[in-house]
């Protein structure tokens, strides 16, 4: 009973912390900038790095989009740089998902770690406050938005999984994960992404439908891809920041890396429309 209650209470600390710095670009800047550095040492433990480069280069990116025109006065090359981030960010996640799917272990683990550190999860918190600012002023609804379909995702996820799931989705990997959870969780944050779109005017049910299966489906490979890490590390969780939860990059693995693709999808509509 006093661990549920230590959980929930962390949980609840959690999601109100990042619902109220949403609705402050500022504050929310601080907040990820924050949240990333914890991230990055928590990773850092999990592949073996002993070296203070990654941090250097988080938060020289992270400045350097965050602030792009402040520093450099104009706006000019932003667009060409975020794409060449992209393509770089989102090169390094199929690897990774080809890794989960045919590899006995990363290869990234040991001999590229410093690629890891820049464009699995420095990139990802880059993504996370371009995604915020991806109208001509920041608008927090499509960040809140989705995070919501990653709550709504893994909580019917794995309740789902718990009390109907047989079939097991990656049993070497993540043990307690099922094709029936993944489905169960699949099917709820589509069915949320019609209220988040009844409730927000920042795209339309069938945009949001589209996210709700890039979170779904992408937040489960992120998932599974952290699962990974901490099984050839040895460690059950990330850190122990969060009581009752393990450490922040467990709680925040899916967002990470459903960020990219979520942006990517967003300048699509951009171009399209």
């Amino acid at each position: 009973m006093k661990e549920i209650l230590v959980r929930s209470l962390s949980g609840l600390l959690y999601i109100t912390l990042l619902i109220t710095c949403l609705f402050f670009e500022q504050a929310l800047m601080a907040l990820f900038f924050v949240f990333g550095l914890i991230c990055l040492g928590e990773f850092k433990k999990l592949i073996q790095l002993k070296n203070y480069v990654p941090y250097i280069i988080f938060v020289v990116l992270y400045g350097v989009f965050g602030y792009w025109e402040s520093i450099f006065k104009t706006e000019d090359g932003f667009n060409e740089v975020v794409q060449i981030l992209m393509v770089l960010t989102i090169f390094v996640q199929l690897f990774l998902i080809k890794d989960l799917f045919s590899e006995k272990t990363i290869p990234l683990f040991h001999s590229k770690r410093f690629i890891l550190t820049t464009f699995y999860l420095t990139s990802a918190f880059v993504f996370l406050v371009l995604i915020g600012n991806h109208h001509e002023r920041y608008n927090p609804n499509i960040l809140l938005g989705s995070f919501i379909l990653v709550w709504v995702n893994d909580s019917f996820a794995f309740l789902v999984g718990k009390n109907f799931g047989k079939q097991k989705l990656f049993e070497k990997i993540s043990p307690k994960k099922t094709v029936e959870g993944f489905l169960g969780g699949l099917f709820f944050a589509c069915i949320a992404s019609y209220f988040i779109a009844t409730f927000t005017e920042t795209l339309g049910f069938t945009d949001w439908l589209i996210l709700s299966i890039i979170v779904s489906v992408f937040g489960t490979l992120g998932d599974l891809i952290e699962s990974k890490f901490k099984r050839q590390a040895n460690a059950k969780d990330s850190g122990i920041i969060m009581p009752g939860h393990g450490g922040l990059l467990d709680r925040l693995d899916s967002i990470i890396f459903a960020a990219p693709i979520i942006y990517l999808f967003l300048r699509i509509l951009h171009y399209v429309s």
